[in-house]
């Protein structure tokens, strides 16, 4: 790899004038920028557009204003929340982190270190020194997936980013630049730059202070940079979902196990074969009505795709079922953590009910 073209204090200066031009400075987040405050947005933001996660930070801030109201939270308020944003991980990470330090550090994020903070579930180098950068103004080095773009394209560092040679060599060059002053807005810079000029698809090159030292740019191979994960064949399950319905038109749904897939939401009674679902059926339900099945429709995660056929029926009542399970009243929803098939699925039945409801309404042609 080539050695650096401009030299830290240049680089910073060419980020800065961008940045205070074009840069984001009223994100929810910076204002008030207390620790608590950044890290909820940066674990938000993993894997999640600024755009996106705007209003799902101010819900969560209205509800869980500190640290200590998040660790106190029932986990099923903190998923009802998250619903939406996928990664339910994160949620769950946040849920936990907070708890540990309430118990731990007195109600307060560990700061002292970015060691200390990545003891906390949850938190990487990045976003732990991220938190550190914005909230405390101390040096602290970045290297999130917009960082990462940005600095294989200047360079030209060829190999996937997140495999670990490549990664400490993005490390050391992200290291290199970062500034002894200015940190907050420094990190702020960095994250701005690669998501809305250094962009994955369309990057703005012929307004980029850069552009005359990047070498991918140099190269007309911008579109190569960062290269990507080496693929594999995403490999594809199936599951049937049981869309269980009592004679008042509310479903039976599920709490899932704690960890694993959509761990800690409500779903939909799960089963890998008909006889399984069947046995279920028989076992727990009075009076049961099936319908026909649903056509499948495919939820994609990170690692496989699954296979969804959803098997309506309708029951009188239940018997001898789980105690975690509940009716869930499609007209008075609780505020529960759903995974993301069964909230299309529940807004579905919600929409049919509704029509139902007006073709059968007293008066209706």
């Amino acid at each position: 790899m080539p050695p650096p073209r401009l030299s830290p204090g240049e680089f910073q200066t060419r980020l800065f004038a961008w940045f205070d031009q074009h840069g984001r400075h009223n994100l929810p987040w910076q204002a008030p920028r207390t620790p608590y405050r950044v890290w909820v947005s940066e674990i938000m933001l993993q894997q999640t557009q600024v755009t996106t996660v705007m209003d799902y930070f101010n819900r969560f801030m209205s509800r869980f204003p500190t640290l200590e109201a998040l660790a106190h939270a029932p986990q099923d308020e903190v998923l009802h929340l998250w619903t939406g944003l996928g990664y339910y991980a994160r949620a769950r990470n946040l849920h936990k982190a907070a708890q540990v330090a309430l118990s731990e550090h007195g109600g307060e994020l560990p700061l002292e270190s970015v060691e200390a903070l990545m003891a906390l579930p949850g938190i990487g180098r990045s976003t732990a020194g991220a938190i550190i950068a914005q909230s405390c103004g101390e040096r602290a080095v970045i290297l999130d997936g917009n960082v990462k773009r940005s600095l294989t394209r200047l360079h030209a560092v060829p190999g996937w980013p997140s495999q670990p040679s490549v990664e400490r060599k993005l490390w050391a060059l992200a290291d290199y630049y970062t500034p002894n002053a200015r940190l907050a807005d420094y990190t702020q810079a960095m994250m701005d730059f690669g998501a809305t000029l250094c962009k994955r698809g369309q990057p703005a090159c012929n307004v980029c202070p850069f552009s005359d030292v990047c070498l991918a740019l140099s190269r007309d191979e911008v579109q190569r940079y960062p290269e990507s994960k080496p693929k594999k064949a995403l490999p594809t399950r199936q599951t049937l979902m049981l869309l269980l319905q009592d004679a008042k038109g509310c479903v039976w749904l599920e709490q899932r196990p704690p960890s694993g897939l959509w761990g800690g939401l409500w779903s939909l009674p799960q089963f890998d074969t008909q006889q399984a679902l069947d046995d279920w059926i028989d076992t727990h339900t009075v009076a049961p009505k099936r319908e026909p099945a649903r056509p499948v429709f495919t939820h994609t995660f990170s690692h496989f795709r699954l296979e969804i056929t959803p098997q309506p029926v309708v029951c009188s009542t239940l018997s001898g079922v789980c105690e975690k399970g509940v009716w869930y009243d499609l007209n008075d929803p609780p505020e529960l953590g759903l995974a993301a098939p069964v909230k299309r699925l529940l807004s579905q039945a919600q929409a049919e009910a509704r029509t139902f409801a007006l073709e059968n309404a007293p008066g209706h042609a």
